[in-house]
């Protein structure tokens, strides 16, 4: 199976998430404002599993997380991509993102995702993308009402209350 290893784009460089990322990712995980909408602080061994999971899904279904960097700093950004995720009973392919504090509100996590997007639509040939975010987290709410997403009803993900989007072709 071919796998998009890396892309960019105006601000931004990705690379496919590798357990060479783990020091980036438990550093991100340890971070308690960035993980209070993320299920909270997860310890080093959650963080390999974490990319275990994510590296079995990559091999599973061809698509899964990418590495952001800055392209100019090389610095750490974040983590985004699609996820096959069971919401509620149904099969869906989740758009996800996360980005370390110092990068929110810069229009990032849209740049992300946008490139995404694309890649799911054209590259993947999905039809439709679905995101959830917690009912508390409106700057989530705004990244994802601005790439279009359309609401469709309230979830209980995770134990915890959610909205739940879905983008169509």
């Amino acid at each position: 199976m071919q796998f998009m290893e890396t892309f960019f784009t105006d601000r931004l460089l990705a690379e496919r998430l590798q357990f060479q990322h783990l020091n980036e990712l438990h550093y991100m995980h340890q971070d308690a404002q960035v993980m209070a909408t993320l299920g909270g602080v997860r310890s080093d061994q959650e963080t390999r599993l974490f990319i275990f999971n994510n590296l079995h899904h990559w091999q599973r279904y061809g698509f899964g997380l990418w590495v952001f960097r800055d392209k100019i700093s090389n610095e750490f950004v974040g983590r985004a991509g699609l996820r096959q995720t069971d919401v509620e009973g149904h099969d869906e392919v989740e758009l996800a993102y996360a980005l370390m504090a110092k990068f929110w509100g810069k229009g990032l996590a849209t740049e992300m995702s946008e490139k995404i997007l694309k890649i799911g639509f054209d590259l993947l040939g999905l039809q439709d993308i679905v995101c959830f975010t917690l009912t508390t987290n409106l700057a989530s709410k705004r990244v994802i009402e601005k790439l279009g997403f359309k609401y469709e009803y309230d979830i209980i993900y995770a134990d915890l209350p959610h909205l739940f989007y879905r983008l169509k072709v």
